[in-house]
């Protein structure tokens, strides 16, 4: 029978990471006590060393994504209204010449 894999919370990543950082542990003891393998550990502290800057880059990059997202957005609403203007558009002409019954939707 498989055994499920666990799934840890980046909490407890972060708190691990930083851990092995300070030193004041080394990787086997930190792995015994969370029971975790040492790689993983290793993992962990790599991936946070390289992601650091983004902690206090964070805010600019959000409000960065965010107005790309709203402006993304507006041009969809834009779009979703020219083709509701034109399906209208046809949808009359289609009746007008009795081919379909007037708004189908």
């Amino acid at each position: 029978m498989s055994k499920k894999r666990r799934q840890y919370s980046p909490a407890f990543k972060a708190k691990v990471a930083i851990a092995c950082i300070r030193g004041n542990k080394t990787t086997a003891e930190l792995a015994a006590q969370h029971e975790i393998h040492p790689t993983q550990i290793n993992t962990w502290k790599r991936e946070l060393l390289e992601n650091a800057s983004t902690v206090f880059a964070n805010g600019k990059l959000a409000d960065k994504a965010q107005s790309e997202a709203k402006a993304e957005n507006d041009k969809l609403y834009r779009q979703i209204d020219k083709l509701k203007v034109e399906r209208d558009f046809l949808a009359e002409c289609s009746a007008q010449l009795g081919l379909l019954p007037e708004s189908p939707w």
